[in-house]
């Protein structure tokens, strides 16, 4: 038999799109002499769809939708496409987050999703009830294990805890089947091609049962769907495996013979590919604009914005500016004119002397003698965010905001400057991880894209004479270690420190930082999420709060002398 693994982009609440799209793949797999063909986790719909999932008017037309696919897709061949589908039992959640088969122009079989995550990107509990036990799928004298996205997660052997108690692999495992069949929409993270592999090698050797996963590609606006759909041996062996960050109809035949597959992507050409791929389905996804802006400072991480905006939109949908202030170093504004060139983008100068200048002169009256201090460095910033803001008003324009994750992690940031924006495209990579995508951007090219001297001078927000990162900053290797095991490990001062060997006072502060600035990210605008932990809707922390790690010591210090005023108990 061929099974057609349909890696496909659907666009959340475009139903009538998202059907077009699996109509044509599903003749596409018939034409290949598919008797099966498997679309991703909540296709119909896109995902996720979040509240959408609340208006009726929307699931009744997912409902018509799921049917009018079945009367469009060829009679003859079965297809597996995931929609949210009404819970009948009064009691629970509205919804289930199902698996349905059609075939002859109806639903043949059903099953919904056990484990629902309401953790880190993911709040399926909200809209969800968790199905019971599903029933195994006989279709064709194949016996199907098909279960949707989580309901495989909680198979990790190597996992200290796991989250449910259901299992709902070994559930159907028990009841005799031929092929595992998952469908998901599993967002990218650095790394999570390797995860998904051991995950899956180790259900089959378990079970000794073939596995199918076919995943989600695209973007819906942080998450980024890197596809990596795969078909797995009862021995766990990699069959084949769609090309990353791009649809695809990957055709396997059960009665072939196949080579381990090999793959040799690095995390730094996943981490641009996500990233292109993010921009660009944002871009057109939304419908919205006409090209992107973004300033360019002669620095890293406008260069390698910029970069990545003109893969991702071509450089014709690219407007670069350069704001030079009376601080600028004429290097700085060459080097962005060298970007320019280099790229083929459009590009302007406008000088933000004569604004900030009408800024001291209105502030004066009020402003009085006062000594300069970081206020007017932030006026320069900001007047940039509004020349730029400014000119996506008058043009339409997407303006893309360049500051990366290190730097929002600490505050060192302009709001209302340069946390102006519609997308910010480095929000979760670390400013080390920046300079390894400069170096990429240039190789993968092969030639220098981005200039030299970008690559080499000392970072600086050039907001004052002689002004460096590191004057404010531990050098970014070093703070980047510590944001690194904080944000995405959840580790402590204490345990940053034993890890690491930095000093316990410099990690203290930077942990300090990071929670203090947290008003700060709220409102910034939304990032391409990357990483296992992002800023954003995956990381919920107060915005008031009078949490701090001095607080511990002194519950520790109180719980002990409150333990030794007690007096003897008997038992």
């Amino acid at each position: 038999m061929k099974i057609a693994l349909a890696q496909i982009n659907p666009i959340v609440g475009d139903l009538q799109g998202n059907r077009r799209k699996i109509v044509h793949y599903a003749h596409q797999a018939y034409q290949q002499g598919a008797e099966l063909v498997i679309f991703p986790e909540m296709c119909i719909s896109g995902y996720p769809p979040q509240d959408l999932l609340d208006m009726p008017a929307f699931i009744e037309a997912v409902a018509h939708t799921v049917e009018t696919v079945a009367l469009e897709v060829p009679s003859a061949l079965g297809v597996i496409v995931g929609a949210p589908v009404p819970n009948e039992s009064p009691v629970g959640k509205r919804l289930f987050n199902a698996a349905l088969l059609l075939e002859g122009g109806r639903i043949v079989a059903k099953v919904a999703k056990r484990l629902l995550p309401t953790y880190d990107v993911f709040d399926e509990y909200r809209y969800f009830e968790p199905a019971p036990p599903q029933p195994v799928i006989h279709w064709r004298g194949l016996r199907l294990g098909l279960h949707i996205c989580e309901d495989m997660w909680n198979n990790e052997d190597w996992a200290p805890y796991h989250l449910y108690e259901e299992n709902p692999i070994d559930e159907l495992a028990a009841q005799g089947i031929d092929l595992f069949v998952n469908i998901s929409a599993s967002p990218f993270s650095i790394g999570k091609h390797a995860l998904r592999n051991r995950l899956i090698a180790g259900i089959c050797r378990k079970h000794h049962v073939p596995f199918v996963y076919v995943n989600q590609v695209g973007a819906n606006t942080e998450l980024i769907f890197d596809g990596d759909s795969r078909v797995h041996a009862p021995d766990g062996t990699l069959w084949c495996c769609a090309p990353s960050f791009q649809e695809t109809l990957l055709i396997w035949d059960t009665e072939a013979s196949y080579a381990a597959y090999v793959r040799n992507r690095t995390d730094i050409e996943d981490l641009h590919d996500a990233l292109v791929l993010g921009l660009r389905d944002y871009f057109f996804k939304t419908g919205a604009f006409s090209k992107v802006v973004l300033g360019l400072s002669g620095g890293i991480d406008s260069a390698v914005t910029c970069a990545l905006a003109v893969t991702a939109l071509g450089p014709e949908r690219v407007v670069g500016v350069a704001m030079p202030s009376k601080y600028s170093s004429p290097e700085s504004v060459e080097d962005a004119r060298q970007l320019a060139e280099n790229l083929g983008i459009a590009f302007h100068v406008i000088p933000i002397m004569p604004a900030v200048e009408a800024f001291r002169t209105m502030l004066h009256p009020v402003f009085d003698d006062l000594p300069e201090d970081v206020t007017e460095e932030n006026i320069q910033a900001r007047v940039r965010g509004l020349t730029l803001m400014a000119l996506s008003n008058k043009f339409g324009y997407l303006l893309l905001s360049t500051g990366n994750k290190s730097e929002m992690a600490v505050g060192y940031v302009t709001l209302y400057g340069d946390t102006n924006g519609g997308l910010a495209v480095l929000a979760d990579v670390y400013k080390t991880q920046v300079y390894r995508l400069a170096y990429y951007i240039n190789a993968r090219a092969g030639r220098e894209l981005i200039p030299q001297r970008t690559l080499t001078k000392p970072p600086s927000a050039e907001l004052r004479p002689g002004q460096k990162d590191t004057d404010t900053l531990p050098p970014y290797e070093v703070l980047d270690v510590i944001l690194q095991r904080y944000i995405e490990y959840r580790e402590e001062v204490d345990e940053i420190v034993a890890a690491t060997g930095l000093d316990r006072t410099l990690v203290a502060d930077i942990l300090r930082r990071v929670d203090r600035n947290e008003y700060k990210r709220r409102q910034v605008p939304p990032g391409l999420r990357v990483t296992g932990k992002a800023f954003g809707i995956g990381r919920r922390l107060p915005i008031v709060m009078h949490w701090n790690r001095a607080v511990l010591e002194e519950v520790r210090r109180n719980h002990a002398a409150a333990l030794q005023t007690q007096p003897e108990r008997t038992p």
